[in-house]
């Protein structure tokens, strides 16, 4: 049975300039940049000045910003109201209040030049080919990915051909193409593995005894080769030490991604720009906000004093009230938007400050092993705000320090407790491994079980299992696939 009934529930939901503030601090200082000119060009009531150089004072220190650096002119309350409907509200409270990272638009500059799949097909007009086999080679060359390789089945292109160029064709022709399109250069390129693609290169040297028993190995002990087990190719090759460490060599200077040289023509262009800078004067921290992220704005003084006419006016027409409203509006839009800047600068100035300070052993040395451990709350906890918004300058924002741009996130990690019972940052287990891992014998690389015991030792108990977890977040093989000979 279908009833209505009345619910009373409390709620609580973010307010339109509550989001918008939100979004304004997560972006970044070019990001911004385009933002306030979208703001300029799309509200007349709004006006910009001089670019600022003032900074904020750092409050750790119990100094107060001061009032001569206020960055922001607006003018005097503009009171209206009994010109105005009271369902006048302006365009920025209506707007939706939902909304995500994928929302956001982004505009990335790219480098120009010929792409690499078009360089790959005007090598194809040096080749003498008949109508079925250009346009098999120019499907090939279309599916070469960034780093030059086409990682399909034979029998998948065959079909693919058909489907979808309406060319019937077999694997037989489709090889034969193939072989064409390895003689292109990058040499290497077209490969559909690995294995082809180092041979594909080492057949295009000169042939001396060493490519040549380089091209065996290739091709008869990939797998051993690939997994380090030098005894068994020693034996296998019936070769010594010194001509295995040749042949590594000579595959050690080949190319395993040809795409990759040329694709850095046409790949996204980024420029990375510090919304802070941290230098080291006289001996303290001294921490600055770019200047760009604070641009001189104020409320356009033509509206202020069309606003003010209308109010002195004796006769109003209905005309003259919708203008009002207008002005009245874009009015309160520019005074929100400056309010907005305002209290942007200052989260992200008191936020970085409280990162500086917790990190003060870091910045003062550089070295990552005095990194503290830190995590969203304690900053929060310190600034007395939400997590949410410490997140929001932490993801998207760098710093210029002493020694080099980091990307503020980076400075966060979780703790352990090492054997003093010390609260240490897993930044620094992580650097110790790492050193621990560049100081081995080589030819006798640690396990994880024996990392697991040397950091033991240095006073940080830590499991296999997490040793095995550090390790493959800083991107190092396993000890199999470090030894050297």
């Amino acid at each position: 049975m279908l009833k209505q009934q009345l619910n009373f529930k409390l709620s609580q939901k973010l307010s339109p300039q509550q989001i918008q503030l939100m979004k304004l601090i997560q972006l970044p200082t070019q990001a911004f940049e385009q933002r306030v000119k979208q703001e300029l060009e799309e509200n007349p009531a709004l006006d910009s000045g001089k670019e600022s150089t003032d900074e904020y004072e750092d409050e750790f220190k119990n100094e107060e910003m001061e009032s001569d650096s206020e960055i922001i002119e607006t003018e005097s309350e503009i009171d209206v109201d009994e010109y105005l409907s009271d369902d006048e509200i302006p365009s920025y409270r209506t707007q939706a209040n939902n909304y995500s990272k994928d929302d956001d638009e982004k505009s990335i500059p790219y480098a120009s030049g010929i792409s690499f799949s078009q360089h790959l097909k005007t090598q194809l007009q040096t080749f003498r080919l008949d109508e079925e086999e250009k346009k098999i080679a120019e499907f090939l060359v279309g599916s070469v990915d960034e780093s030059g390789y086409i990682r399909r089945e034979t029998s998948d292109i065959v079909d693919d051909l058909a489907f979808t160029q309406n060319i019937y064709t077999d694997e037989e022709t489709v090889e034969k193409v193939f072989k064409l399109v390895h003689e292109l250069d990058p040499a290497g390129v077209g490969a559909r593995s690995l294995q082809e693609c180092l041979l594909i290169q080492l057949k295009r040297r000169e042939a001396t005894p060493l490519v040549e028993l380089s091209i065996d190995m290739m091709e008869n002990a990939f797998e051993q080769f690939s997994k380090r087990h030098y005894q068994k190719l020693i034996s296998k090759f019936n070769i010594t030490e010194d001509q295995l460490r040749e042949v590594i060599d000579e595959i050690s200077h080949l190319n395993p991604k040809p795409g990759g040289s040329y694709s850095t023509n046409t790949r996204i262009v980024e420029h990375v720009v510090p919304d802070f800078t941290i230098k080291i004067k006289d001996g303290e921290l001294e921490l600055t906000l770019n200047g760009r992220n604070a641009p001189t704005m104020h409320v356009s003084r033509e509206y202020n004093n069309m606003l003010k006419g209308y109010k002195e006016s004796k006769e109003k027409s209905k005309k003259q009230k919708d203008a009002v409203m207008f002005i009245k509006q874009k009015l309160d839009s520019a005074k929100w938007f400056i309010e907005a800047i305002r209290q942007r600068q200052e989260t992200l100035f008191v936020t970085m400050n409280a990162i500086m300070h917790h990190q003060y052993e870091y910045f003062m040395t550089g070295d990552e092993r005095d990194l503290n451990p830190m995590i969203l709350k304690d900053i929060a906890e310190k600034i007395d705000m939400d997590v949410s918004t410490v997140s929001r300058v932490a993801n998207s924002k760098y710093v210029d320090t002493p020694y080099g741009t980091k990307l503020i996130k980076e400075f966060f990690s979780e703790s352990m407790t090492n054997d003093q019972g010390e609260e240490v940052s897993t930044l620094e287990i992580k650097k110790i491994l790492e050193m621990s891992i560049e100081d081995e014998d080589k030819k006798k690389p640690l396990t994880d079980d024996k990392l697991a015991k040397v950091l033991k030792e240095k006073g940080y108990p830590i499991a296999r299992r997490t040793v095995a977890k550090y390790r493959e977040q800083l991107d190092i093989p396993v000890a199999r696939l470090r030894k050297e000979i």
